[in-house]
Parts: C-alpha cells; structure tokens; sequence
C-alpha cells in the first residue's frame, strides 16, 4: 500500500538535515589517512568460461589497509580504454561470481564489482572479511550498529572509504577509460553510490537505485524492516544512547553526501517500498546537488524497476558517456 507521503509531496520533501560541523573535516581525514596505505590493485585472470568477456580476479587494499575483494569483467579485444560502470552491493550480499554482473560488460562496458566486507552470506557470497580490530561495542545482530557510538567507529566508515578506494582501484587499470567511470548499485549499493559522489568530485556520473543509508530518524521510525530496524532494536535495550547513534549516523547520511554531489545522477524509487521509504529516496534525490533524474514505480516495493530500471540506465549511461 501507498504508506508514505503521497508523491506531490514527495517531490518536494526537504527534510532538515542533520549535519555535524565537522562533517568534511571528518571525510578528509579519514579519505587521508587511508592514503597512508598503497592500493596495491592486483589484478588477476581468470576463466570463468565467458568467451565474450576477460574476468579478473580484484584484490585492493580498502580502509586501513585491508584487503578488498573484486570482479573486473571487461569485452575481448577491445581496442581503447572503456568507460567503466563500479558496482556497489546490497545489504547481506558479496561479489558472488562474474556470471552474476554480465549486464553491463554485455553493452559494451568495463565492470568494477566491489565485495562487501563483511557481508555475503544472506544471498550471494562474499569473500572479504572484516578485520577491523579495535573494540567497537555491543551491537544488535547485522551491520548497522557495529561500532555505531562514534563515527571513528561505526562500520560504514570502514565501507565508505573502500568504496572511494574502489573508483581508486578501477581507474588503474589500463582498459578503464579514468574520465568516464560511473557508479552504481542498488539499496545499500544506491547509498555508496551518492556517497561516493561526494566524496569523489570527478564521477562521470551515478545511478543508485532504491537508495539505503539515507534520512537514517525517518526511516528508523517509520519502518520496521531490515535493515533499519537493527538500529530500533539496539535503540530500544540502549535507551540513553539515542542522541550519541543519530549525531554518529549524521556523518553517512546520504542527504549530506547528496548536496555535495555534483555527477548526473539518476535514481529509482518504489513507492511501496518498506524498506527503503520513498520520502528517505526522495531527501537524498531533492537535495542532490548535480543534474538528476528519478524513476518512480508507484506499485512496486524495494524490487524496484528491475529490468525496467535496467534499460533506463543503459540509455543513461550512451547520453552521458557518448
């Protein structure tokens, strides 16, 4: 059912946003301090029995310098470098294999797959670990409240820096053109997406669909799903933290990326969506700073458009990258 705000007055819905005064003072020291550690992109083939495609094996050294797990899947005998499409994951999911992420080199692009630390156990497999090894608290079971009483330590922090080091990572490879590389993924995906866009000023462009991570006090109170509920849940046993988890999940709000965020963009929303609320969509797209558009499936939940979507962003990507 429609159970948020109806769409007129989502297409205008800018909530206040949250922001700390040290919100790029926070970035830029954790953006530097992981350029203490060398990327180290390691890049090797492998034969995944795709006789239209080269696959490689990524391994790139991520936040402290931790090792990151990756696909690069790029067209044969391809004669120039190619714009290239870096895939962020959803919540619970890893890189699975390359047969799962063919969309995008099958039109003719090179195809970043970032793995999740972590995560990659409740659909498809992951293989990057997270070894982060100083003491970060009591957590509700998942990832949205690991580490989440300081910034410093919240979990997202950790995936938020591979993420830039991800665009870091595909830019070094010789068949990446570095002038057109595009990000892209689906709820948690969506979300690095518009982070990475503001972290990283020279995207060629973005396409987060059904964005995660974003307006964290709406959508914490307004749905029950996972993965937001973690954070309800933990709130609920630890009831005098509310102000010191939401002042530590204002510094990964998307809606502050968003206003920073000058790539085109373009995003999805379903507006039956319960978890990933459309107005949570909606703050992060209205304050989006770049040229934008959004898709609205109106009867459809957190699948969103799916293969809809799919052609919108293969003609998305031939009008800016042409």
């Amino acid at each position: 059912m429609l159970y948020d705000l109806s769409l007129e007055e989502l297409q205008v819905y800018k909530p206040e946003r949250p922001e700390q005064q040290d919100f790029d003072a926070f970035w830029k020291r954790s953006i530097t301090d992981s350029q203490g550690f060398a990327l180290n992109t390691q890049f090797n083939k492998v034969d995944y029995n795709l006789s239209l495609l080269d696959t490689y094996d990524v391994t790139f050294n991520g936040f402290g310098g931790q090792p990151v797990k990756g696909w690069f899947i790029c067209p044969k005998n391809t004669k120039k470098p190619l714009p290239c499409v870096v895939k962020f994951i959803g919540y619970g999911g890893g890189r699975g294999f390359p047969i799962d992420w063919l969309l995008f080199p099958s039109a003719g692009y090179a195809l970043f797959v970032m793995d999740t630390r972590g995560q990659g156990s409740s659909w498809l497999r992951g293989d990057t670990p997270d070894n982060f090894d100083q003491d970060s608290g009591p957590h509700y079971p998942g990832f949205m409240t690991q580490g989440i009483l300081s910034p410093d330590t919240y979990y997202y922090r950790r995936v938020f820096i591979d993420a830039v080091r991800a665009i870091q990572a595909a830019r070094s490879h010789p068949q990446v053109d570095k002038d057109r590389v595009v990000c892209s993924g689906g709820s948690q995906g969506g979300g690095l997406s518009i982070a990475v866009a503001g972290l990283v000023p020279d995207l060629a462009g973005i396409m987060p669909d059904v964005p995660f991570l974003c307006h964290f006090k709406r959508a914490v109170t307004l749905t029950d799903e996972r993965p937001y509920s973690e954070i309800s849940h933990f709130l609920k046993t630890h009831r005098d933290k509310i102000e010191t988890v939401f002042n530590t999940l204002s510094y990964f709000d998307g809606m502050n990326f968003a206003v920073r965020a000058k790539p085109p963009a373009l995003f999805s929303v379903g507006l039956m969506d319960t978890t990933c609320p459309p107005s949570t969509v909606f703050a992060a797209y209205n304050y989006y700073a770049g040229r934008k558009e959004i898709r609205t499936y109106e009867f459809n939940l957190h699948e969103g458009g799916e293969s809809y979507q799919d052609l919108e962003k293969l003609k998305f990507l031939k009008t800016i990258l042409s």
